[in-house]
């Protein structure tokens, strides 16, 4: 496997990808608008040529929010996301203070993988997702004033 940084010709599986895994994908035109985005941070992991899954973030002002992170389920209990993880985590701690996301309160495997990854839970979002309507755990990971964890 291997982490690739995103580019055009990851668009489409990764649309296929969000289509697959959340209530409210992102477009394809929304992925694009990701490759010009100067605060946009976003991963593919790729074998043989195929995508198996991907994160992406944005940088803003010192602090990294996570948009996605989404495997293939085929792909999934093998290292990907954590592999993703913590390439976005290693990125941002270069420039931010913090990096933070949201997840589903039932999505125990997430769960497990970000406090794995020494993300803590700092508070609760109510009805933040659709379709099931479900709370989102907020978790956030802090480095050191420098930077660094």
């Amino acid at each position: 496997m291997k982490l690739l940084p995103f580019s055009q010709e990851h668009v489409w599986a990764v649309a296929h990808l969000e289509v697959e895994c959340f209530s409210e994908p992102w477009s394809e035109r929304s992925l694009r608008e990701e490759l010009t985005n100067p605060l946009a941070r976003v991963w593919v992991a790729v074998r043989d040529g195929n995508v198996l899954g991907y994160a992406g973030m944005r940088c803003v002002a010192g602090e990294a929010y996570i948009n996605n992170v989404a495997v293939f389920p085929q792909y999934r209990r093998q290292g990907v996301a954590r592999a993703l993880m913590e390439q976005l985590i290693l990125q941002a701690q270069e420039d931010c203070a913090f990096i933070t996301l949201e997840v589903r309160a039932s999505n125990e495997a997430a769960l497990l993988l970000y406090h794995g990854l020494g993300f803590e839970v700092k508070g609760l979002r109510r009805d933040f997702y659709i379709m099931p309507t479900e709370d989102a755990v907020i978790m956030t990971k802090y480095f050191g004033k420098d930077g660094k964890a």
